[in-house]
């Protein structure tokens, strides 16, 4: 217990210090929100990367891999098809320049689109933002079992506000390069010792079911007394591999990155890092989860949340000082992430809401301030519903769909097609974020459609709006388009 300890303090320590020093340069709104448009091509491919895998990986990955076995590969594989198109985008995101994804919504369409995107990024990253913080409590009490989770959860969400409110965005990619390096490192070295300790490949294969190695997993097999539904099991993977994609195309906390850099260059090389890099640290994150499962099995414990294997198989399995430092590098990763998708929203209010709309003439003094008393706000909003999850990889998918449905589908428009109209810009945003709320909300009047993930309604009534109401709108106006898209 004592080794955990030392592990998770030192973590803690050198994160604050890498706070501390970052917030010593920050005098400026540009310092604050995109660390003054400074960021080299490899701070961005670490940031990048500890923004995407955090929780959603470790816990809801992992959760789903534990379920499921290899076909949890789906939920990650949205994100690399979604990278090669990024590829593309990074460079005309940087050119851009801004602070947020509304302000390209804005340039592009108009302000009530920069509004409607603002509630919409709010309600889904705020929600990303809560299930790290429960997986956080989850960490601390298998670190500590005598921590409640909640309390835990409450540790951590204060641990975090206090991170993200000191430096922003500085704080939280030069955090990240720290994070990256150890989670790669401690989880590369822990595998070969997990695969030896299930008996290799043939001993996994011994111990769990012939579908956790099949493409379409658990999902896949046949239900008693009948057939199996390989189209109902396809159409369950692409529930997991849709959402994952459009959240990765449109994300803003990736955006965010590609105006901190320092160069278009930069982020162009800096998508290809992260392309390499999740699919590594994706890959190996569901394999450490299935040999976890396979261990447990072998090994039963104590009673297991599937969604905390991870950690679990850290403090169980692996000889002591591998497990310890593999342990801290999960929980430096969840804390990792929520500060990025804490950051991320806090950005929008003071960009696009406080600036815009309330102050636009506020001293920079005044928006640092400002912007770390809504970091507080949002991380408290963020903590409550921290608080009533529960289940991690579901509050995932709500979050990742909500996002897909109301702004990707735009910010794609915005890049790639310029007969796109404001005004169905404006629709297209609202209908996918009522959608995706009804059908979280509303599932008692859906009857049999409640097993269903919303991402299909959800995209589909934002797409079909986008197209429709553009189509039958006036075009806009040359000064309205992006500088490539015009003739």
């Amino acid at each position: 217990m004592n080794l955990y300890i030392v592990v998770v303090g030192v973590i803690v320590v050198v994160l604050l210090a890498v706070s501390v020093a970052q917030m010593r340069k920050v005098k400026t709104k540009a310092d604050y929100l995109v660390a003054g448009r400074s960021l080299p091509a490899y701070v961005l491919v670490f940031t990048l990367l500890a923004s995407w895998i955090g929780a959603g990986s470790l816990f809801a990955g992992a959760e789903n891999a534990f379920r499921n076995g290899f076909a949890a590969l789906w939920q990650p594989c949205g994100g690399w098809l979604g990278l090669l198109i990024i590829y593309f985008v990074a460079p005309r995101a940087r050119k851009f320049a801004q602070f947020t994804i509304p302000d390209l919504l804005e340039t592009r369409y108009n302000k009530t689109a920069r509004v409607l995107g603002t509630i919409a990024i709010l309600f889904a990253y705020t929600a990303i933002t809560s299930y790290q913080f429960r997986a956080g409590g989850d960490i601390m009490h298998l670190i500590f079992p005598s921590v409640a989770k909640d309390t835990g959860t409450i540790i951590i969400a204060g641990f975090v506000i206090l991170f993200t409110a000191l430096a922003g965005m500085s704080s939280v990619a030069y955090m990240d390069v720290a994070i990256g390096l150890l989670i790669s490192v401690i989880g590369f070295a822990a595998l070969p010792v997990l695969l030896s300790l299930v008996g290799g490949w043939s001993g996994l294969h011994a111990v769990l079911p012939a579908t956790h190695f099949t493409l379409l997993g658990e999902w896949g097999r046949a239900t008693p007394g009948g057939p199996q539904n390989t189209r109902e099991a396809l159409i369950k993977a692409l529930e997991y591999f849709v959402p994952t994609f459009l959240l990765m195309i449109g994300n803003q906390s990736m955006y965010q990155k590609f105006f901190s850099a320092k160069s278009e260059r930069a982020a162009k090389m800096a998508v290809a890092g992260w392309f390499v890099g999740t699919g590594l640290l994706e890959t190996l994150i569901v394999t450490v989860a299935v040999i976890g499962s396979a261990l447990y099995q072998m090994h039963p414990g104590a009673a297991l949340n599937p969604r905390e294997i991870i950690p679990y198989t850290a403090r169980n399995y692996l000889p002591p000082v591998m497990g310890a430092l593999l342990m801290g590098a999960v929980f430096a990763k969840v804390i990792s992430t929520a500060n990025n998708y804490l950051f991320s929203p806090a950005t929008n209010l003071i960009n696009d809401v406080y600036t815009r709309f309330l102050n636009p003439k506020a001293s920079q003094k005044n928006v640092l301030f400002v912007s770390r008393i809504l970091v507080i706000a949002l991380g408290g909003w963020a903590l409550y519903q921290g608080l009533r999850l529960e289940s991690v990889l579901a509050k995932a998918m709500y979050a990742y769909t909500i996002y897909s449905a109301a702004i990707t589908p735009v910010v794609m428009a915005a890049f790639f097609w310029k007969r796109a109209t404001a005004k169905a810009a404006v629709v297209s945003i609202a209908c996918g974020t009522a959608m995706t709320v009804f059908w979280d909300q509303g599932r008692s009047l859906l009857g049999p459609l409640a097993e269903r993930d919303a991402i299909f309604p959800a995209l589909i009534a934002s797409l079909v709006s986008l197209v429709v109401v553009s189509l039958f709108t006036a075009a806009p106006r040359q000064d309205q388009l992006f500088e490539d898209q015009r003739s």
